[in-house]
Formats: structure tokens, C-alpha cells, sequence
């Protein structure tokens, strides 16, 4: 080649140096511009996510796999296809301008120069001006993915994951205009991590559990099947159609170039090739100035051209084409580990390297369809008849420590050369992407060596290659072992755990790793708790077998974090996936939180729609708030009314959970009941009327009501009975007791007699008198009220004393199931009530001067037929019958005898 036939190069002005060309931005406004697009600036794909695509809608779907694809660096097998949202495949990938075709303008397409539609903008503006922005904007996560749960029927599971990875997204990209504004560092930079990371997990376990299902569910007939073949991509593509192993190696492989992919556009916008189609330009206009002025190099160069020149001479390029060079190499790897080999070869081309895309060309397996097709015309050969020369010069060259590391990387995986590629690896990510492509890469030799196909130059490659033996256990023992600090940091972090453990199909280890990090001292991410939480459920709807346990520790830990953010209406869903008897102590402690009665119907309507058993939950709500008192249910000696704490109105309150169905309104009663019990106990009396007052007053219609509505013709349950009969004999005490407050009030206010003037004047007297007659007419009618009071209370009184049908608090029906603590209760409370109202009864007869009906008191205390006196301690006694004793004093000092009978003369 006449190199003087050859143009020189452009100047490049400032352009040329280094600094210079670093500097330059393709797009992008510096920020001190003063464009209006300055604060909103994205890498270009930011907006360009991807989802999976809809694959295994049918119950099966036959797997023809097209290999040329599969080994294709970048390809995909069958069952995972990479389906952008917009339209990255049909764009047009010329080879003039590849850059402006593969990665859209930050400025190009939006009105008004802002670079996220209008709705992400001012949602993002809105949320900058909350404390913590991330979590503001991904909080609705928590309703969307119960609403997609309850949407999908356990028949379309894969739906519902690719719906959970479209949620995962969507947040994604909103939070992502957040944190531009906000900063890398800032709270909601983490949330956006927590969430892509989450979404990349949901699209591996779709892929990878999509073909384990398909695999479960196809017969075993087709798998044993080979037909033999002169073919090396037929016989690939039946290894694929038969081998599980391999096609979840390729899933892995697959998906990790898809997040690779997604990434792209982190450095895309940066490539600043000046070169059209001249390869290695600098180095040419030095070649032609040395040509034309005869001078020695200062520095030496190369002095040929071809690919090889440099290796092969050992000279070195210019210095700004080994900048290119590195610049493109990288960006070459990049793209090959994105697995986009198309567009690395078009790159290629696009910077005058033709030679190299070629180079990347010859892994395609060779087919040719005529030697099976019958047809008389020809069909193209597809593939590359010598890919053993090809893999192994890759091999070699992967090898050659004198090229740059990443030129060495990319033939490298292309050879399944695994030191190169580890050598480059960065991230957790990129070692997973290593081993798994070596190992397909290994696995399809091994196959196509066995089936007598492989060219004689593999054989030459090194054995630990050849005889090599990787599994997904001993690659991930590899990176645990990894001399990378970053990662071996990224290997503990909470979602590749997981997405290891879903590789794997180790579901048990996966579950020991969610019970440690449950009883770790740290906190779990409500975001990774909410993952744990639906990737659970997904493997249970799957049937797979798991550690019961763990999945109730999860689910619990998941509802407590609801209850915790108040997110009320979610909580009764998950607890219904929860076993019947957790299920119900879970609601319970949730509804003990609930405060607002507002929300308590709303609560109870919740829990019937998750099929929850209300009745179950409802009473045990109540016990569980009327039991947390510590007081001992015992005799006690204090006679002042005790007042009403905040724990006892937590106790009033509770009983509301079991108005709101009428259904329930028997258990109301026992559990009324219960707490009056203990009210009465204590002597707290406006307590036990609050909750008294609680109860309607039909419940007791309305339990009879019921019991005949189901065509019953015997009485209620003994229990049910009972119940109402208590409720009958606490209110009749009640009634007693404030009888007795409104006697005892109306006693301690009797008019008071005015005092008479000393040697008053006649005005004086006179008013005196006037004053006097108002006494006497006030005094008068108090006494009348205060008859009718005793009266009153007399009567209530002895209506609890001689309570019909065996006695205050005594069970009617002996049939029911025993229940000795109400037992103890009740016979504890005739011990302290009935001799209390006793003595309340006679201060008031005695205060009253009804001396004679004080006395026949003690004829009704002492008789056999209602044996009141088996409630009194003998120090009760005593203390009665000297009372007792007092009034017959006072009827003695009457000239009666002491029964108030009148003496015999």
C-alpha cells in the first residue's frame, strides 16, 4: 500500500489533547451552562428498562432452540427473551453513525428541553421537599404488590413476577430522577439500589423457575431422544432441548447480560471516537510526516500498519491511538459483556477496525442445511466450518500477556478462557458472567467432542480446560474465595444471597439465610423484608417444599412491619397466609394496636374478606386485653370506690370488637361479663358500669333470636344461658349499688335549720320565721324523698340478696363446660358483694330508724333456704350481729323489747 496515496488527518485544534478530549461531553450541558436541561441531565438509557418477555403462557412450550443464537455471545436460548420496552431492536445500527442510532439524546424527543416526561418531573419535584424522598415515592409498592398477589390466580404465577419486576421499575425510574437532584449519596440512592436489585432478582427467578416448572411438566420421552446429525448446531440444539443443566447455565448468562445491557448507557454517552473509518490515525499522519521529511522517530513507533504490526515488531502506537485503543477495547468488552456482539462489531467498523469485527465473528456453529434439507436448490451455509482454528487462535491470543488486558478478556470469552476474564471482572455481577459463560462454553465442547464433531485444534487447547468439571456449587465457593475485596463484600449482601441460593435451587439454604438475617441485631430493609416476604409465597405456590417455620417467622416479621407503618388494610391478607391458629393470635395483637373506632369495622370487613376467623380473633383480642391485669381476683378489706385508670378503658373499649356482629353477641356477653367480674372485684363500680352501659340491651333477645333461627326447638347452649343469667345478676347489683349512691347522697344533704337570732328586733323575727317555715317545708320534703330512696334501695338490695332461682351468682344450668376460674370468680364474688350490700342495707334501715326491719334482715341471712349466712367470714358476723345489737338498744330505749315488739305488761 502507497501510504503517500493517503490523506493526513485533520487537525483536531484544542481538540487533540487529552484533557481536552476528556472534557467534551456528547450531549450533555455542563452544569454551569445555564441550560435548562443542566439539573435534569440522565444517562442516556436511563428510561430504557427491560422487562421479560411473555414467555410460557401455554402449559408447555416445545424447545426448539435456534443455537446459533444461544452460543451467540449475547444470545439467548429460548426460554429467555430480552424484550426492551422501546424499541432498541429495530433501530437502525448503521455502521456510519452508530453511536446517535444505538442511545437516544437526552435532549431529543422531549419538548421544552427536559429530558423525563412531565408526570416524572413534577413527581419528583414533589417528593424532593419530603424528608426522605425514597421512601415516600416507593411506599405505594406495599398496596401494588398485595393488589397483583390477589389479582393472579395461582395458575398464572409467572404473570404475577413479571408484574412485581414491572412495579420494581416503574419506581426505579421515578426515583431515579429523585436521586439526580438529590445526589448519589443521599437516602433515596439506596432506596433506587434496593429496588434494582429487587426487580433483577424477580427476572431470574422468572427464567429460571419458568423452565424448571416446563421441565416438571414435560415427559421424560423426549429427553432421551438424539438423532444423529453431521450438524454442529443441530446436535447443540438438541443438547439444549435435553439438558436442564445447560439451559440453566444460559438463563444465568442470559440474564446476567441483561442487566449489563440495561447498564449501558452508564458509559455510551462518553465513547469519543474522532475516526471514521482510518484505523489508528495518529500513527498514520506520523508515518507520513516521517515519509515526507525523511527524519527519524524521537519516539520509536511501529512502522507497518496491519493488526499484527505491533505485536509482531514490538513497537508501540502513538500515544493518542493506544488511548483509542484502550478507550475502544474496553468499551468492545463492555458491550460483549452486555452481550451485544452485533453492535461491538459495528463499533468496530465505525472506527476502521473491520478486522476486528470480523475476529468476533467465527464462534457461529457451523450448519449446513443442504446435507438434510432434500431441496434441489441451494441454502446458505451458516456458521464457520473451521471454528476449532478460530477458537484456538482466541485461546492464544487470550493468552498473550503482551496485549492489552481487556483484548485479552474478550477473546477470552470467547474461548472460555476463564484467568483472562476474572482478570477484568469488577464486580459480583461480572465473576458470575464469567464462570457461567466458561462453563456453557465447556459443556457444548465436551458435547460436540463426544458426538465425534470437534475440530482436531480444540483438542489442542489445555486440559484443565478440556477436562474441566465446574459446578454452580464450586463457582460459587470460588467467589467467596475471591481475592476482590469488593467482591467478596458484594457476595454477603442480602439480594445476591438470594439470587445465588434461586442459581442453585437450594430452597433450605436460602431459608437458614432468611432465618438468620430475621434474628440478626440489624434491622432488615422493609423493601428486602417485602421481597422475602412474595418470594416466599411465589415457591409456595409452586408446591415446593419449605421449612414451615422460617416462612411463618417471615410472614410474621412482614405483618409486624405493616402494623409498624400503619399500612392497615394489607395486614389481613398476609396473616391469612399464615397457619389458622398463628393466623389468629396475629390479627388479634394487630387489632389491640387499632384505636380509632373508625377503623374497627373496617378491620373486621377486612379479615372476613382473607377468610380469617373473626369470631376466633375477636374473642381473643378480648381476653388477652381483660388478662394483662396482674391483680389477684381475692378477698380484699378496702371500702372506697377505686377509680377508673387508662387500662381499665382499655378494657371497656375492647369489648366494642365484639358488638359490630351480631353474630357474635353471645361471646360479647361471657366476655362483659369477665371484665365486670373483675370490676366488681375491685370495687371499681362506674368501671363495670361502663361496660355494662357497652352491651345492648336486646342481646340477650337477640342470642334467643339467633338460636332459633337455626330451626333449633331446645333451649341455648348451658353456656349461653348462664351467661345471660349473670348479666342479669351484675345488673341487678349494679342497680343495688346506685340505689344505694343516690340514698347516700340524698341522706348527706338534709336542710340545715337555721340559726335563731338572740333579742332579734321584730323585722329580724319575722324573718326568722319566714325562714324556719322554708326549713320545715324543705325538711319535709326531703324526708319523703329520702323514704321513697330507702325504700328504693331496700328493694334493689334485696333483690340481689334473694336472686330467684338459687341465688346471685349461681349457674342455673350445671350442663355446661366447666370453666373453673369463672367459677372461683363467682363464688369469690357472692363472698365479697353479698355481705358488703348486707351491711350496706342495714346502715341504711338503721339510719332510717327502721330498727324492727334491721332485725328481720338477720331472719332472712340466717335461713336455710337462701343460707346467706355460707357467704360471711365469721368476723362478718360478729361485726352484723353487733349491729344488729345496736338497734335493738335502740328499741329497747322505745320501751320495746329488742325484736321491736311491744312489751307485755
Amino acid at each position: 500500500m502507497d501510504w503517500g496515496e493517503l490523506l493526513s488527518p485533520v487537525v483536531r485544534d484544542d481538540e487533540v489533547t487529552i484533557a481536552a478530549r476528556r472534557r467534551k461531553k456528547v450531549a450533555f450541558p455542563s452544569p454551569g451552562s445555564g441550560s435548562p436541561v443542566a439539573s435534569t441531565v440522565t444517562p442516556a438509557r436511563s428510561l430504557l428498562r427491560n422487562t421479560p418477555a411473555s414467555l410460557f403462557r401455554q402449559a408447555v412450550t416445545p424447545r426448539v432452540p435456534d443455537v446459533s443464537s444461544i452460543l451467540a455471545p449475547g444470545g439467548r436460548t429460548p426460554r429467555y427473551t430480552h424484550t426492551p420496552r422501546h424499541a432498541l431492536s429495530s433501530m437502525n445500527l448503521d455502521d456510519s453513525d452508530w453511536t446517535n442510532s444505538m442511545y437516544v439524546s437526552p435532549v431529543s424527543g422531549f419538548e421544552n428541553g427536559s429530558f423525563f416526561t412531565d408526570d416524572i418531573a413534577d413527581i419528583s419535584s414533589a417528593l424532593l421537599k419530603d424528608d426522605d424522598p425514597g421512601e415516600a415515592a416507593a411506599a405505594s409498592l406495599y398496596p401494588e404488590f398485595l393488589g397483583s398477589f390477589l389479582k393472579h390466580s395461582s395458575s398464572a404465577v409467572f404473570d404475577l413476577l413479571e408484574d412485581y419486576q414491572a412495579l420494581c421499575q416503574d419506581k426505579v425510574d421515578v426515583l431515579q430522577s429523585v436521586v439526580l437532584r438529590a445526589g448519589q449519596n443521599s437516602k433515596t440512592a439506596g432506596v433506587r439500589w434496593l429496588l434494582q436489585q429487587e426487580s433483577c432478582s424477580w427476572r431470574l427467578i422468572t427464567s429460571l423457575y419458568r423452565d424448571r416448572v416446563q421441565l416438571a411438566m414435560e415427559d421424560d420421552i423426549m429427553t432421551d431422544m438424539v438423532i444423529p446429525s453431521e450438524s454442529e448446531k443441530v446436535v447443540v440444539e438438541q443438547l439444549f432441548q435435553r439438558d436442564a443443566v445447560i439451559r440453566q447455565y444460559q438463563l444465568v448468562v442470559d440474564w446476567l447480560e441483561s442487566i449489563a445491557k440495561d447498564q449501558i448507557g452508564d458509559f455510551s454517552d462518553n465513547i469519543e471516537y474522532y475516526a471514521k473509518n482510518v484505523c489508528w490515525e495518529n500513527t498514520l499522519h506520523a508515518l507520513k510526516l516521517r515519509r515526507k521529511s525523511g527524519t527519524a522517530f524521537t519516539v520509536p513507533l511501529v512502522t507497518e500498519l496491519d493488526p499484527d504490526a505491533p505485536l509482531r515488531q514490538q513497537r508501540p502506537l502513538a500515544d493518542l491511538d493506544r488511548e483509542d485503543d484502550a478507550r475502544l477495547l474496553k468499551n468492545l468488552f463492555t458491550l460483549i459483556r452486555a452481550g451485544m456482539t452485533e453492535e461491538a462489531q459495528r463499533l468496530c467498523k465505525r472506527c476502521g477496525q473491520a478486522w476486528r469485527a470480523a475476529t468476533l465473528e467465527g464462534w457461529k456453529l457451523y450448519h449446513d442445511p443442504n446435507m438434510t434439507s432434500g431441496s434441489k436448490e441451494l441454502q446458505p451455509v451458516e456458521g464457520n466450518p473451521h471454528r476449532g482454528i478460530w477458537k484456538a487462535c482466541c485461546w492464544r491470543m487470550a493468552e498473550e500477556e503482551q496485549l492489552h488486558r481487556y483484548e485479552r478478556a474478550i477473546y477470552a470469552s470467547l474461548s472460555g478462557n476463564l484467568k483472562p476474564i476474572l482478570a477484568v471482572c469488577e464486580s459480583w455481577e461480572d465473576c458470575v458472567w464469567a464462570y457461567f459463560r466458561v462453563m456453557v462454553d465447556s459443556l457444548v465442547e465436551k458435547e460436540l467432542m463426544s458426538s465425534g464433531m470437534a475440530h482436531q485444534e480444540v483438542e489442542t487447547l489445555p486440559r484443565e480446560y478440556l477436562e474441566a468439571n465446574w459446578t454452580m456449587e464450586k463457582v460459587f465457593e470460588e467467589l467467596q474465595a475471591s481475592e476482590s475485596k469488593r467482591v467478596l463484600e458484594e457476595t454477603k449482601e442480602h439480594y445476591h444471597v438470594i439470587q445465588k441460593f434461586a442459581i442453585l435451587g437450594d430452597l433450605d439454604g436460602l431459608l437458614e439465610e432468611f432465618s438468620d438475617w430475621l434474628t440478626a441485631s440489624k434491622p432488615l430493609p422493609s423493601h428486602l423484608l417485602r421481597f422475602m416476604t412474595h418470594l416466599l409465597l411465589f415457591f409456595r405456590s409452586l408446591g415446593l417444599a419449605l421449612k414451615e417455620e422460617v416462612c411463618v417467622d417471615v410472614l410474621k416479621a412482614y405483618v409486624s412491619l405493616l402494623i409498624r407503618d400503619q399500612q392497615t388494610d394489607l395486614v389481613a391478607s398476609y396473616v391469612s397466609q399464615l397457619p389458622a391458629e398463628v393466623a389468629t393470635a396475629q390479627y388479634a395483637a394487630f387489632l389491640e394496636t387499632v384505636n380509632q373506632p373508625e377503623l374497627r369495622p373496617r378491620c373486621l370487613q377486612l379479615a372476613t374478606d382473607a377468610g380469617l376467623d373473626v369470631a376466633a380473633i375477636t374473642k381473643l383480642v378480648v381476653e388477652t386485653v381483660r388478662e394483662k391485669d396482674d391483680t389477684e381476683f381475692t378477698h380484699h378489706s378496702q371500702t372506697l370506690e377505686m377509680g377508673t385508670t387508662k387500662e381499665d378503658q382499655r378494657k371497656i373499649d375492647v369489648i366494642d370488637w365484639l358488638l359490630f356482629d351480631p353474630a357474635h353477641r353471645a361471646e360479647a356477653l361471657k366476655q362483659s361479663n369477665a371484665i365486670m367480674r373483675k370490676f366488681l372485684a375491685l370495687q371499681k363500680h362506674d368501671a363495670a358500669k361502663a361496660v355494662f352501659s357497652k352491651v345492648p340491651e336486646d342481646s340477650m333477645k337477640e342470642i334467643y333470636c339467633q338460636w332459633a333461627g337455626l330451626c333449633q326447638t331446645t333451649p341455648p347452649p348451658a353456656e349461653d344461658e348462664n351467661a345471660i343469667r349473670e348479666h342479669l345478676c351484675i345488673r341487678a347489683y349494679l342497680e343495688a349499688h346506685e340505689a344505694f349512691t343516690d340514698w347516700f347522697s340524698h341522706s348527706s344533704s338534709a336542710p340545715q335549720k337555721p340559726a335563731p337570732a338572740p333579742e332579734a328586733k321584730f323585722t329580724e323575727r319575722v324573718a326568722n320565721e319566714m325562714r324556719e317555715k322554708e326549713y320545715q317545708t324543705s325538711l319535709s320534703s326531703w324526708s319523703c324523698r329520702l323514704d321513697v330512696l330507702t325504700e328504693d334501695v331496700k328493694e334493689r338490695i334485696y333483690n340481689v340478696l334473694l336472686f330467684v332461682d338459687g341465688g346471685w351468682m349461681v349457674d342455673n344450668r350445671q350442663d355446661s363446660e366447666q370453666d373453673s376460674e369463672r367459677s372461683h370468680q363467682m363464688a369469690a364474688l357472692r363472698s365479697l358483694c353479698l355481705p358488703r350490700l348486707s351491711f350496706l342495707l342495714l346502715s341504711v334501715l338503721q339510719n332510717s330508724s327502721r330498727h324492727q326491719e334491721a332485725l328481720r334482715l338477720a331472719d332472712i341471712i340466717s335461713s336455710d333456704q337462701h343460707r346467706l349466712y355460707q357467704v360471711f367470714s365469721k368476723e362478718e358476723l360478729r361485726r352484723f350481729l353487733h349491729k344488729l345489737r345496736e338497734s335493738s338498744l335502740s328499741l329497747l330505749d322505745r320501751g320495746l323489747d329488742p325484736l321491736g315488739y311491744e312489751l307485755q305488761s
